[in-house]
């Protein structure tokens, strides 16, 4: 899938002011960026679902919208919509018609679905209950369940664990690699950074309507990581020891300070071993001295900034 210098406004507000990205077939791809960024904008112009002011996608190998890729789609919303006061089967069979299948290739679905999400076991069989009666994580997975009824071969999920609770959570992140094994392609979008660090190939960072770090993970943190990053745990009286290393800039480019433990970018043309030699030298007392790359939600917060964070506290998503 491409999406190709894509803009959308509203009104006054722009919320998608020049986006481009590959999303490679076969792979989670995270849609990542604080409220507000774009990222839901952005997934309803590669549904279709909106028409973006200027700017082409190309879903599946052929344009957004093309009648030969809409059923190949499936797609959980932020805002999720189940009939309350229906049994889960009734809404499920419901989905599927929607989908074109019959009765009895929906019930077949449904079961498989219903099973492989814990929401049918041998101790309990949720598809007779009504919605209403489900908790807010069971809800979630209904839907998801009927996201997927038509199998598609991509998946768009907008916020997927908003809400859910640890246990569910992990139900739906494990659902989410299967899919990748199956060989699906899934993006979705979400501000929790280490779900997307957990399972994602490959991520697009968004900040005020613009892409601000595209690739993937492997090759976004080499970049970021630059000359190499450090972690230390001090012991003792070895952090006021090193005090004197870790401000040399000959060493050391920037730190993170957390007290007894630190991370730190190494200056250009430095090594690890050269700082270890110099901790060493002056005598540091320390129990962890490791290369470590850079966590995604350190990239985030370099790429979107704290101005990029306020700015998506409001406006289209």
């Amino acid at each position: 899938m491409r999406v190709e210098h894509v803009r959308k406004a509203y009104a006054n507000h722009i919320a998608v002011k020049d986006v481009s990205l590959t999303v490679p077939a076969g792979t989670v791809f995270g849609l990542l960026g604080p409220n507000g960024a774009g990222k839901t904008t952005t997934i309803r112009m590669m549904l279709n679902l909106m028409v973006p002011d200027q700017g082409t996608i190309e879903v599946l190998g052929r344009p957004a919208g093309d009648p030969q890729v809409s059923d190949r789609l499936g797609y959980l919303p932020e805002e999720r919509g189940l009939y309350r006061k229906m049994q889960v089967r009734r809404v499920l069979r419901f989905l599927g018609r929607l989908k074109g299948l019959d009765t009895k290739d929906a019930d077949r679905r449904i079961d498989h679905w219903l099973e492989r999400l814990g929401l049918r076991t041998a101790q309990q069989d949720w598809s007779t209950a009504k919605v209403e009666d489900l908790s807010r994580g069971m809800q979630q997975k209904v839907q998801f369940a009927g996201t997927m009824l038509h199998d598609p071969d991509l998946v768009f999920l907008d916020e997927p664990f908003s809400g859910l609770d640890p246990v569910n959570a992990q139900v739906l992140k494990d659902t989410v690699l299967d899919l990748r094994r199956e060989g699906r392609t899934v993006v979705f979008s979400t501000h929790v950074m280490d779900a997307a660090e957990r399972m994602c190939d490959a991520v697009a960072i968004i900040a005020r309507g613009e892409v601000v770090a595209n690739g993937s993970l492997k090759a976004l943190k080499e970049d970021f990581g630059g000359h190499g990053r450090v972690s230390i745990t001090f012991s003792g009286d070895g952090r006021d020891r090193a005090r004197e290393v870790l401000l040399d800039p000959s060493l050391v480019a920037s730190i993170d300070d957390h007290g007894q433990q630190v991370e730190l970018d190494l200056a250009a043309g430095a090594t690890s071993q050269q700082l270890l030699k110099a901790l060493v030298a002056h005598d540091v007392e320390m129990k962890k001295f490791d290369r470590t790359e850079a966590s995604l939600h350190r990239i985030f917060l370099e790429r979107v900034g704290a101005t990029g964070v306020e700015t998506g506290l409001s406006g289209h998503g």
